[in-house]
């Protein structure tokens, strides 16, 4: 989600962060605490004090700023009109990014309804570039 997805689908942007929409099945949170655990992964908010990612925290609908030690993490619970992930499957396609790892990303389409629904001022900057992007890969057959 965010703008690793927009660059994953070849947009010509810039990001710091990652932004993932978990499933928030009771075995994908505990697999997600342990993935984060090796992560140390901590609050952004207050990175001094430690705080750790709790499973209610995954349970819940809010989303959590998290540092880890390669660079900042959201884990958001849902995105838009509180859109779950198994809202966004549909939404997505699985991609190879490297070393056997595959991951589901948002497609171009579903992320720019959302940034122009509930998006920032950030996300809203960044608009003009993804519609350029899905509109030459509609052009390419993409």
């Amino acid at each position: 989600m965010g703008g690793v997805a927009a660059v994953l689908n070849g947009a010509p942007t810039n990001t710091f962060d990652v932004d993932i929409v978990h499933s928030r099945d009771t075995n994908n949170i505990e697999r997600l605490l342990a993935i984060l655990e090796s992560l140390d992964a901590v609050s952004r908010i207050q990175p001094e004090r430690r705080l750790k990612p709790a499973a209610s925290h995954l349970m819940g609908s809010g989303h959590l700023n998290l540092i880890t030690r390669y660079g900042p993490l959201d884990v958001l619970c849902t995105i838009g009109d509180n859109l779950a992930y198994e809202d966004l499957l549909p939404h997505s396609h699985e991609m190879d990014i490297g070393g056997g790892l595959r991951v589901r990303v948002l497609d171009l389409e579903t992320l720019i309804a959302i940034k122009e629904r509930v998006g920032g001022e950030k996300d809203r900057a960044v608009l003009p570039i993804l519609r350029r992007t899905l509109e030459e890969k509609r052009k390419l057959g993409q």
